[in-house]
């Protein structure tokens, strides 16, 4: 989830998102092509899609149009078409509550189930979502110089659009700062998406080296019990989190998928296992939103 306000590059980080995640191998490469294929959607000159898909999707969206649907024929909606790779929700605080809370169950199961007088079709949705809205309606809470025209119940009316269970699934949730005229105007030449990808790369292949006994290969499939009892930090790497969880603020969800960004951080950076530092970064990455409690 990226808050910031107007032309922060919130767009600009999820479309450059897919260049530094891995290439498809053959089983996800004939999922997304299959399915794309389904939605009419598979390119003419590339019947085998390798690259990660992107899916943007318009505050205006649908259900249909996210889950998918059809009245004579079911067809994959855009988290499907996004399966393997990434979706990006821009505005989301626009999104009817509806379409928000139809995110719900495929963030989790990774599969969307489609019901119809027909029958049922269930279609693969395991993609990354990446969320953006503005801090407020106006879009200047919080910024230098800005004079938010909003009032404190706007403010918190569009920030209670989302829901503390959809939030809760959400891994990261950061506030996205406007660079500065130095930046913008006189910064070197940033780092490039293939030397991030070869980190990623290397990441990935730490996973599955520890993983090689197990059913799941990343550390996004690892199940709680077993980040709590196997793969579990030492315990004085987790004491705030521990904290946390027993006055409430934290769930079991959210302290699942704290453990797991810490895993990710920790083969980021070649140690062997997470620990204050990787569970301390994970935390402040779960933040929180304008008008909202961390969790």
């Amino acid at each position: 989830m990226l808050a910031g306000a107007p032309g922060a590059g919130k767009t600009l980080l999820a479309e450059r998102l897919p260049s530094i995640l891995p290439p498809l191998d053959e089983q996800a490469a004939l999922e997304v092509s299959a399915l794309h294929s389904i939605a009419g959607t598979l390119p003419r000159d590339r019947p085998l899609i390798t690259d990660p898909p992107y899916q943007s999707v318009h505050h205006t969206c649908t259900v249909a149009g996210m889950v998918g649907g059809g009245s004579t024929r079911v067809v994959p909606g855009a988290i499907s078409r996004a399966h393997r790779g990434v979706l990006f929700a821009d505005e989301i605080a626009e999104m009817q509550r509806a379409v928000l809370e139809a995110l719900r169950e495929p963030l989790e199961a990774g599969e969307i189930v489609i019901a119809r007088a027909s029958g049922t079709v269930v279609f693969p949705a395991r993609f990354l979502l990446v969320a953006a809205m503005n801090p407020c309606p106006c879009g200047r809470a919080g910024t230098a110089g800005g004079q938010c025209t909003c009032t404190p119940d706007a403010r918190r009316r569009y920030t209670q659009k989302l829901s503390g269970p959809f939030l809760d699934r959400m891994d990261l949730r950061l506030a996205i700062h406007p660079v500065g005229r130095a930046e913008l105007f006189g910064a070197e030449p940033g780092e490039s998406s293939a030397s991030v990808r070869d980190r990623v790369l290397e990441a990935r292949d730490r996973a599955a080296h520890r993983f090689a006994d197990q059913p799941w290969s990343t550390n996004a499939q690892i199940p709680g019990s077993a980040l709590r009892s196997d793969f579990a930090p030492a315990a004085d790497s987790i004491t705030d989190i521990e904290h946390r969880y027993q006055n409430g603020t934290l769930t079991a969800r959210g302290y699942d998928r704290l453990l797991r960004v810490a895993w990710t951080l920790a083969d980021l950076t070649a140690r062997p296992r997470p620990g204050p530092e990787e569970v301390g970064i994970a935390l402040a990455f779960r933040q929180g939103l304008p008008g909202q409690l961390a969790a």
